[in-house]
């Protein structure tokens, strides 16, 4: 989904009138009667982003969508995950930390 600010094709930083510069481009661009959809999201984008309250909800209460593709591009991306033993395994499982234990050192299968 685009942002208010990429729909307007203006910069975050942009002034109220400059917003308002752009939207109006757009409605000229996108006329309702013609383009019915496009320019109900242009409206909705402008009433979003119109002035620096509006602007200061927007970035205070929405939050970022995230690009699952493109995160588990990155993960895996990585190279393959070292092989776990049922030996080393069972070993995770069965350790603990005592009161006195402040640092616990990684195993050797880890470190590589």
């Amino acid at each position: 989904m685009k942002t208010p600010y990429t729909l307007l094709d203006v910069d975050e930083l942009a002034t109220d009138v400059e917003i308002k510069q752009a939207y109006l481009q757009k409605v000229k661009q996108f006329p309702p009667d013609h383009y019915h959809e496009q320019f109900q999201q242009i409206q909705l984008a402008y009433e979003t982003i119109k002035d620096l309250g509006c602007r200061t909800r927007y970035a205070l209460f929405t939050l970022p969508e995230a690009d699952f593709d493109s995160l588990l591009d990155h993960a895996f991306s990585a190279g393959p995950l070292p092989s776990v033993s049922a030996g080393q395994f069972n070993k995770l499982l069965c350790a603990s930390i005592d009161d006195e234990t402040c640092i616990i050192a990684a195993p050797e299968w880890i470190k590589a």
